[in-house]
């Protein structure tokens, strides 16, 4: 029956660059790994390749932070891989002060095998071991970021180790069915099921989703916040779609708050919560007007519970270039909860913040990513 699974998963899940972005090389002058064929990778990135459980090699690129206490373990979108990402690693090493570990799946990139679910497992735990024994690095000082289709993975090891900092999910999937179908139950042949073992996750959680993406319905970022034992504050991307929440002001600003929060909060098993509150309350000044945007929320709860759409190759076709086109205007949107109350202020507030993190911004369009058809059904058999 597993075998099943995973066959019919690999049929309609996964969508590895064809060909690959980049290159693996052994460098003649130091012996070691590098990427090719990707621009500014700079001394403080080791090229890694990591063989799984199963027997496939992942490549995974660690960048160092000398001012990092913590490190970020990232998992990465549908459709792209560890050279299309690489600028967005560096980025977010350099603005979170973090250490960060990215990693192509069996059969993305240069990674060998096949992409299936498991081996999707199997993959981050070979990355997740190499901090540990290579590195050094203890579970209290790891983040999980899944994006999309990363937060199956994700969710898995985060199930499993009961004593990580933080974990984030990056327009998450609650199911992979319930992507294509608005079903209400859990299925045998469903894959990742996310929202079976959230609750299993005992660390902070922060979630992030756009309220406008057509690819993964923001329902699915409300029902594992919902589930989340130990929730910090989500940010919901007003306009925001499935690949560009990265263009947004907030979402650096939000990610670097909580960062700083669970890196001053002590880590402890129970009671993460209320520490990471704390440290959060004393940067986070929309707190005062959270009352508010919870309200709105819950009125907007019944209109945000459509059905998933079904996705056809042409549909996500449809869907990618919207979703470029709508770009321009989206990324003029501000989250609710960061909406000031004048209208005038509402235009001019996404402006200044964004004046602030040009550089970042700037990198994201540059690198033109963009995680769309994260699941789609193959075409009918004739």
């Amino acid at each position: 029956m597993g075998a099943v699974t995973s066959s019919m998963a690999a049929k309609f899940a996964f969508f590895p660059p064809n060909p690959p972005s980049y290159g693996v090389e052994v460098a003649e002058e130091t012996g070691k790994l590098r990427l090719t064929g990707v621009e500014n990778v700079k001394e403080n990135v080791e090229v890694l390749k990591l063989k799984t459980k199963r027997g496939n090699q992942v490549v995974a690129a660690y960048i160092k932070n000398a001012k990092a206490s913590l490190t970020l373990l990232y998992s990465h979108g549908n459709a792209a891989d560890l050279g299309q990402m690489f600028e967005l690693f560096s980025e977010l090493s350099l603005h979170l002060r973090v250490n960060l570990i990215g990693y192509d799946y069996s059969g993305y990139g240069r990674s060998s095998g096949k992409p299936s679910e498991q081996n999707t497992y199997h993959d981050i735990e070979a990355v997740y071991r190499c901090l540990e024994e290579q590195y050094g690095v203890k579970e209290q000082d790891v983040i999980l970021y899944g994006q999309s289709v990363g937060s199956g993975p994700t969710l898995e090891l985060a199930s499993r180790l009961p004593n990580l900092r933080a974990v984030v999910l990056h327009s998450a999937i609650a199911s992979g069915l319930r992507v294509m179908y608005p079903v209400k139950r859990t299925y045998w042949f469903d894959i990742y099921k996310n929202i079976d073992k959230i609750s299993l996750v005992k660390c902070p959680v922060l979630v992030v989703h756009g309220t406008s993406d057509d690819v993964v319905n923001w329902s699915h970022g409300k029902q594992l916040f919902d589930l989340c034992k130990e929730k910090y504050e989500p940010l919901w991307i007003k306009g925001g779609n499935h690949c560009d929440l990265e263009l947004y002001p907030q979402y650096i600003k939000h990610l670097k708050k909580f960062v700083s929060a669970v890196e001053k909060s002590p880590h402890i098993q129970s009671g993460t919560v209320p520490q990471t509150e704390k440290a959060r309350s004393s940067t986070d000044v929309r707190e005062s007007s959270r009352p508010s945007i919870d309200q709105r929320e819950k009125s907007r709860t019944s209109t945000d519970q459509r059905e998933m759409p079904k996705l056809s190759s042409t549909e996500s076709k449809d869907i990618a270039r919207a979703s470029v086109d709508k770009r321009e205007r989206t990324r003029k949107s501000v989250d609710g909860s960061e909406k000031p109350s004048n209208a005038t202020e509402q235009q001019i507030q996404p402006e200044k913040g964004r004046k602030s993190i040009d550089r970042f911004g700037g990198m994201i369009r540059s690198v033109g990513l963009c995680n769309i058809d994260c699941f789609k059904p193959t075409a009918t058999a004739k």
